[in-house]
Parts: C-alpha cells; structure tokens; sequence
C-alpha cells in the first residue's frame, strides 16, 4: 500500500537514503519503489544508481566469449575500474542533489566498493585506497542493508537470467558486509520475503519514532 501525506514516511531532516547488500537483495527493486512512495506521499524523491560498471563489463566479456568481466579483465584490474566508476557514480549523484534538492534515494554506496572488494579477496591495501578516495563523500543520512539469505538471493539471479553468482561468493560478500566497520550503523531490513513484505519493512524502519504520551510539544502562543 502506497504512503499518504498524512502518514509521514521519513524523519525530518533525512536527504538521503541509502540501499546496501548483496546481490539478488533486491535493492534495484526496493529503491526504485521507495523513491515512488516518498514522492506521491509529498516527499519529493529521486532514485540514483551508484553502479560499478560489473554487470556491464559482465555483458561485454559474454560478447568476447568470456565468463564474466574478471575472465575479461583479470580480478585486480576489475576491482580498479569498478572502484573508479562507482566513486564517479557517486559524485554525479551527490552533484545532482546539490542542483534538485529532493531526497536522494541510493541504489549502492560506498561502503558497497569496501564490501566487494573484501569479497573478491582484494589487499587490504586496496579498500584503504578506496576509503581514502571515498572519504569526499558523505554517509547516507540513513543506510539501509537488505539482508538476504545467500541461497534465496542466487534464486533469484538464476530466475532474472542475465547475470549468474556462485554460492561461495554470496556467502563471501553477506560476511564481507557483516564484518564492515560501517555494519553497526546499518538499518538491517530482512529481504527474504516478497518485494511487498520488503516495502513494508522498509517503510517499518523508515517511519518516524512516535511521540511519547504526555511529551508532544507545547503549542505556540500566538
């Protein structure tokens, strides 16, 4: 069901609001729908995709014979390039609220670069490259994980048909999440249900806390 203007969706002050997780979490899916609720409840929103270019390098290495874009491009240099992208990603997103000022629903952030590059077995001299370069940019007002069980999330990579993951990597990139130092400040969102039950525990999560009995504000005198 669809947020009303009367039912405020989102805590004042909030610009932005992040989607994180694994792939197959649902998060293209989740942000695209958030950004339409906010904005027919009378919060003007926009969805952005802060991507890394993977899956577009994953269609050009088919193109080539090849089975995904590390076979292309080898494993460093992809990690490189998906840093690089995901970082430029950013930064026109961030320029664009500056111009629009709506909120700003995020489809990845940086803390996604940090947890791929753990799960692809990087140095850990790369991810403090890449803290550094991503240090510019602000966190999120709200940064929400989709947390979704490894084998439902390969479910559904295997039914959306254009892109594949293998167990050990799922299971790599759900740990490499947990283990950011970022993790205590996530808002977790179960994501193994369907995209109507995900919705609705986002909007959960999302609501403003109630004002206690007996603590409302005093009105002011005129």
């Amino acid at each position: 069901m669809a947020l009303t203007a009367q039912q405020p969706p989102i805590p004042a002050g909030v610009r932005t609001v992040a989607l994180v997780g694994i792939d197959g979490s649902g998060k293209t899916t989740q942000a695209h729908r958030l950004a339409t609720e906010l904005t027919l409840a009378g919060f003007p929103a926009e969805y952005r995709r802060n991507a890394g270019g993977r899956h577009w390098f994953g269609r050009l290495a088919a193109v080539f014979g090849r089975r995904d874009a590390e076979d292309l491009l080898g494993r460093r240099a992809m990690l490189g390039v998906e840093s690089v992208l995901r970082w430029l990603a950013i930064l026109r997103t961030l320029l664009r609220r500056t111009v629009h000022h709506e909120i700003t629903v995020m489809d990845r952030y940086a803390v996604c670069q940090y947890a791929s590059l753990r799960s692809h077995g990087a140095r850990p001299a790369a991810e403090r490259r890449a803290r550094l370069a991503y240090r510019l940019f602000p966190a999120p007002d709200v940064t929400l994980l989709l947390s979704v069980d490894p084998v439902v999330a390969h479910e559904r990579i295997e039914r959306r048909g254009y892109d594949h993951e293998s167990m050990d990597y799922l299971r790599a990139a759900t740990a490499a999440y947990e283990s950011l130092p970022e993790y205590p400040d996530f808002v977790v969102i179960d994501a193994n249900g369907t995209p109507d039950e995900v919705a609705a525990r986002i909007r959960a999560a999302l609501a403003p806390a109630p004002v206690p009995a007996g603590l409302e504000p005093e009105p002011v005198q005129a």
